[in-house]
């Protein structure tokens, strides 16, 4: 029999982010502050075990994609076997990672033989000195590295620009330009406040702004996506290889179409990144079996809310980091 989780807006739940570390070797400006955050405990971030129990519970309720995240995922010891346990469980279609790459030209053969199905890179410039002045690190050579390194193993890659009005839209043009001659789709995302740094409205770029700018080099034309490919409006330039895509969790809210919940590495898990409420499962992990951690998953997905609380001017969500929930 197939499970099926449905929210009280009528949404079918099926796809879990899972976040197994909050640790990062990046400091991306619009994910965390400058000097970073309070590193979790060790005996505070869920083992492997018990973030395998959840996700054996979650599909076992319908959920069909789960991808993992972080702070990095790839920093984690022992990540490379975890996704491989993970890539087993029955009813699972789906095991996709996003990652930021610079651990990728070690790793890649590693993902692919582990089961991975589809990497997304966050990768918001190609320009030296940009990337430098947003991730607060020098390693763009080695992120394109390890973009080479996935490709050579086959391992279908999203790219994920995050748009900053004055900071990268000079390059929306080029990164259009990369699925030309290659099978590689790019998804511009609409800055989103998380931290909510003085002034963000300034960067924000609208979704209709991003498309007008690479309309004006390149005509496209939409594609139809499938049911867990996400909340991207993909469309094809002509005569591409790859396709391009606009999320715009601002401009145009896609919350009517929400099919996720988010785990955090400390056994947090919440049905909205941008939701104050969230349940604490370590209790229950410790306590109970898998029918009582779908029973708070469940009554997770009941309060899931309709929509989120933000637009281009507005965020009345309390300020985290995406390191600490999953990005």
């Amino acid at each position: 029999m197939i499970m099926s989780i449905i929210d009280s807006h009528g949404r079918k739940i099926n796809y879990l982010r899972l976040s197994v570390t909050d640790r990062c070797n990046m400091r991306c400006r619009y994910c965390m502050p400058q000097d970073g955050i309070p590193k979790l405990e060790h005996n505070n971030i869920l083992s492997y075990e018990q973030l395998y129990r959840l996700s054996q519970a979650a599909v076992s309720l319908g959920i069909e994609k789960i991808r993992v995240t972080g702070g990095e995922p790839l920093v984690r010891k022992g990540i490379v076997d975890f996704l491989a346990q993970l890539s087993e469980l029955p009813g699972l279609k789906q095991l996709v990672m996003t990652t930021n790459g610079l651990q990728l030209p070690e790793m890649a053969a590693d993902l692919k033989r582990s089961g991975v199905q589809r990497l997304n890179i966050s990768l918001d410039t190609l320009r030296p000195e940009v990337f430098r002045s947003i991730t607060r690190r020098d390693g763009l050579n080695r992120v394109l590295a390890g973009i080479a390194a996935a490709e050579e193993v086959g391992l279908p890659i999203k790219l994920n620009m995050v748009v900053m009005r004055g900071v990268n839209d000079a390059e929306l043009v080029d990164f259009a330009a990369m699925t030309l001659e290659n099978k590689i789709s790019v998804r511009f995302i609409e800055y989103m406040p998380a931290i909510k740094e003085e002034g963000w409205q300034s960067l924000v770029m609208p979704g209709e702004d991003i498309l007008a700018r690479i309309a004006e080099q390149y005509p496209f034309s939409p594609v139809i996506s499938g049911e867990l490919d996400g909340p991207a409006r993909v469309y094809k330039v002509a005569g591409a290889q790859g396709t391009i895509g606009v999320i715009t969790a601002l401009s145009g809210h896609f919350c009517a179409d929400c099919n996720r919940i988010r785990i955090t590495a400390s056994g947090k898990v919440r049905s909205c990144l941008f939701a104050n409420d969230e349940f604490d499962l370590t209790q229950v992990l410790a306590d109970g079996d898998n029918a009582a951690i779908q029973a708070v998953l469940r009554k997770l997905v009941a309060i899931k809310p309709a929509m989120h609380a933000m637009n281009e001017q507005e965020a009345q969500h309390t300020a985290f980091t995406m390191a600490q929930i999953g990005g």
